[in-house]
């Protein structure tokens, strides 16, 4: 006998499928998959949990997840179907999407133009409504079925999943789609209808489970929502951030440049320098306001010191290794333990905590060509870094101290919407439970403390400790994780960190390490994409631009940028021979917020014509009257 509950409905029932009670419900023309108590069910599965059920719509957010997984299935249905031969390895649906990684037959290569023909067969399998079914198989009949279908990919999967599972007689769940079968744990559509509105997006490489001496696959990536207007709204977004993508717009606005001969390792150009300065430049002013410190810490550290840290068994693919002196050293991922170097150098007393230190360190990251990606993904880049040290009934006021400099940073200065995360202990991680109990309840009780609302993420903590993340939204609804604040009672223990307290006894400092604009590069990036390149006047790495009309104003142009660099505006003069007309434009291009015209008139008076990037033609100007004009918005930050 199973009971289910729903919209103050009793279902009491012997036997059947979680589709009967849907159904029963009246719910099933809209319903894809079912959710007893938050587990999730085809529609099609035989009862096997009493609880509260409900019905989920394609719409919904588990159900986009349905949608999108099942999505790359048709996808990879598709492409077997016009080329017969095609292996398959991983699918899942991700953020907004899904992909799946294809071996494609000997002497084919996919690529772009091939997306129309696979969408062209995804429509026609759609409309064939086909059924998809979910079968239980054994370990060891999986294999026989898949090793018949010369599958090497689910073969080696359904080996991994034995290999971990604490029972080896286990099942595995495939799905079957017509002439299509797939290695997936579900739930899925009940049939092929159910994926309308879809689009393949791009072609990539990827080598298989993410490791460079596996064989490199092709990976298809595409989008699928519940209607029509979602999916254009999204195409739509997706056409904007092109438009808006940095690596075009940091080239064509010389702000940086990416060289094969360094892969990974940006290049900064004079004005993109011009930003960073500004950047740091604001980062130090509101770090001194708030009591930090700034501190810096060697490139290069013993190997000994990632191995004590917990680096080395975490985070050692990762890390570039060289040899001084036959003595192995780490080029540093991370700053924290040249941090806690420093604080380890003078015995610290109660009345130094907490200290706030802070550090714009230089770190690499071995990443993988194939995630490399622009400002966005480097393998070097400037973490806004610090580490603060206190006493634990210090955390929670410190906590609300670093989440008000991420809301002042993030939405008073920059105008970014965001939202936070709070991470709970991962599965690798060091420390007790005791210890991460203690961790996630202080991060909890800072968060309610400052009336913060936030979104639980189980699992995703740092193997040291809890983390909280700030996740900015730009113009055009991207997300971007940034700011992090981590609670870590690992490193001081790890390391024998002590104060002496007013007892006159050696206690533990609590540690927590924290970003708030996280990479600098990787934030400029950010930057360049939410404006598409027209920074705000106080960062703009050209603020204002004087162009002559012809030769002889020059004179008049000249005295007029030497007097806005005296302002400390960065001013430029335009006196090529062009009409001007073109220099408007050309300016335009270069997102200069202002322009500066020079002609008769304006020599004449010791005036100036003034145009603004978007209101166009603002009017003639003393330069008395620039001035005021400009400390209005000079600098938002001071």
């Amino acid at each position: 006998m199973f009971v289910y509950n729903s919209d103050n409905v009793s279902i009491e029932i012997e036997s059947g499928s979680y589709g009967d009670i849907i159904k029963q419900l009246g719910k099933l023309k809209i319903a894809i998959a079912a959710d007893v108590e938050g587990e999730y069910f085809d529609l099609s599965a035989p009862l096997s949990k009493d609880g509260k059920i409900t019905a989920i719509t394609a719409s919904s957010e588990i159900g986009l997840e349905i949608v999108r997984h099942s999505a790359a299935h048709l996808m990879a249905q598709a492409i077997e179907n016009i080329w017969s031969g095609a292996k398959f390895g991983i699918g899942p649906c991700i953020k907004d999407g899904f992909y799946y990684d294809v071996e494609m037959p000997l002497g084919v290569v996919l690529n772009d133009e091939d997306l129309p023909r696979i969408e062209a067969e995804m429509k026609r399998l759609s409309k064939e409504s086909i059924p998809v079914t979910r079968k239980e198989l054994s370990y060891e009949d999986a294999i026989i079925f898949f090793e018949g279908r010369k599958d090497p990919y689910k073969v080696e999967l359904i080996n991994e999943i034995r290999s971990v599972s604490s029972d080896k007689d286990g099942k595995v769940t495939l799905y079957f789609q017509g002439n299509y079968v797939d290695l997936c744990r579900g739930p899925h559509i009940p049939d092929t209808s159910w994926i309308k509105h879809f689009k393949l997006l791009s072609v990539a490489g990827a080598y298989w489970r993410g490791k460079s001496e596996n064989i490199m696959l092709t990976r298809v990536y595409g989008t699928a929502f519940a209607d029509s207007e979602s999916l254009a709204l999204h195409i739509k977004r997706l056409e904007e951030a092109r438009a808006r993508d940095h690596r075009k717009l940091g080239r064509d606005l010389d702000l940086f440049s990416l060289s094969e001969e360094a892969p990974g390792f940006p290049f900064f150009h004079p004005k993109g320098m011009m930003i960073l300065n500004k950047l740091t430049d604001f980062w130090r002013r509101e770090h001194r306001k708030r009591g930090y410190t700034e501190i810096r810490t060697p490139l290069i550290l013993d190997r000994a010191l990632w191995m004590r840290s917990g680096h080395w068994d975490h985070y050692k693919d990762n890390m570039y290794f060289t040899e001084i002196d036959e003595r192995p050293f780490a080029v540093k991922p991370m700053n924290c333990p040249g941090g806690i170097i420093v604080y380890k150098s003078r015995m610290r007393s109660y009345r130094d905590l907490p200290l706030r230190m802070a550090e714009l360190g230089i770190v690499h990251r071995h990443e993988l060509s194939g995630v490399l990606h622009g400002l966005m993904r480097v393998r070097c880049f400037t973490q806004d870094d610090a580490h603060l040290y206190c006493r634990p009934e210090q955390i929670k006021e410190e906590v609300i101290g670093i989440m008000n400099l991420c809301e002042y940073i993030y939405k008073t200065v920059f105008g970014f919407n965001y939202h936070v995360e709070l991470s709970t202990c991962p599965e690798n991680h060091m420390g007790t439970a005791k210890q991460w109990e203690i961790a996630e309840n202080s991060l909890k009780e800072a968060l309610e403390a400052a009336g913060a609302k936030y979104k639980l993420n189980p699992g995703d903590g740092a193997f040291y400790g809890p983390k909280i993340d700030f996740h900015l939204e730009d113009c055009i609804g991207r997300t971007w994780q940034c700011g992090t604040i981590q609670l870590d009672f690992q490193m001081p223990e790890r390391f024998d960190l002590h104060y002496i307290s007013h007892d006159g006894k050696e206690h533990r400092p609590v540690m927590l390490h924290r970003t708030v604009l996280g990479s600098l590069e990787r934030f400029l990036g950010i930057l360049i994409e939410n404006f598409a390149g027209a920074f705000p006047f106080w960062i703009a790495p050209v603020q204002a631009k004087i162009l002559t009309i012809s030769d002889e104003y020059i004179k008049w142009a000249r005295d007029v940028e030497t007097i806005l660099k005296g302002w400390g505006i960065n001013a430029e003069a335009d006196l090529r021979a062009e009409k001007l007309g073109k220099k408007i434009r050309d300016a335009q291009v270069e997102k200069i917020p202002y322009m500066l015209i020079v002609g008769e008139k304006e020599t004449e008076t010791r005036t100036i014509s003034v145009r603004e990037r978007s209101a166009g033609d603002i009017g003639s100007m003393t330069m008395d009257k620039l001035r005021e004009l400009f400390e209005e918005v000079f600098d938002p930050t001071k």
